[in-house]
């Protein structure tokens, strides 16, 4: 369903080069449209290294949390603080990168029947953590996932020094996630950060094809 099952930042498949052409773009169609609040724009990149544009999201993007672990920046406080009237406190040249992060969404999908819904009650939860890792979740051992909203239950976020600590503290951290009762993504998940074309980095939109 081209459904986002993982996130990586900063883009590997991007040169500083590239990253501030499109960085440039995004600000540019930002100040055109008088935008003021935190929103994200998405780009689509092909194999020559032309990048264009998909959509804009007016609103806090679900993978925030790579771009606020690479940056020191709390992107909700900043968005309630610009709601606010207040001025950022940063400016863009302030900005810089450091490290690598990774988020992975779990969702309540059974990946070996084709991703569908895995609705019911979570009999069991054990949560990973230690130095650069995060997870986003509002879940607790008897919650009740139901079958009618977006299958979204948790975000699993790793950072690392480089790209093969974060993906290191990824493997570990996926093994010490336990949600049992109902069928998650997280195995998925597991396999992926196995598979030698995503240690590489050589992965794009269709890569799943095939693979599921």
């Amino acid at each position: 369903r081209r459904q986002k099952l993982l996130e990586e930042a900063p883009s590997p498949a991007l040169t500083p080069e590239l990253r501030e052409q499109i960085c440039a773009a995004a600000v540019r169609l930002a100040r055109a449209a008088g935008y003021t609040s935190a929103g994200t724009l998405e780009f689509l990149l092909d194999q020559e290294g032309q990048f264009y544009f998909l959509e804009m999201n007016t609103r806090i993007q679900v993978e925030h949390p790579v771009t606020e672990l690479i940056t020191g920046v709390d992107l909700v406080k900043e968005q309630i603080r610009v709601a606010a009237g207040e001025p950022l406190r940063w400016r863009q040249e302030e900005i810089a990168l450091r490290g690598h992060a990774i988020e992975f969404r779990i969702n309540a999908e059974d990946p070996d029947k084709g991703f569908f819904p895995s609705p019911g009650v979570i009999e069991r939860l054990e949560l990973p953590g230690g130095p650069g890792v995060r997870v986003d979740h509002a879940l607790y051992a008897g919650y009740e996932i139901p079958p009618y909203y977006d299958s979204l239950i948790a975000k699993l976020i790793v950072w690392g020094a480089d790209r093969e600590e974060a993906l290191a503290r990824g493997r570990r951290a996926l093994a010490e996630l336990r949600i049992e009762g109902i069928a998650t993504t997280a195995p998925f998940h597991r396999r992926l950060l196995d598979d030698p074309d995503v240690i590489a980095a050589d992965y794009h939109v269709q890569f799943l094809d095939g693979r599921v």
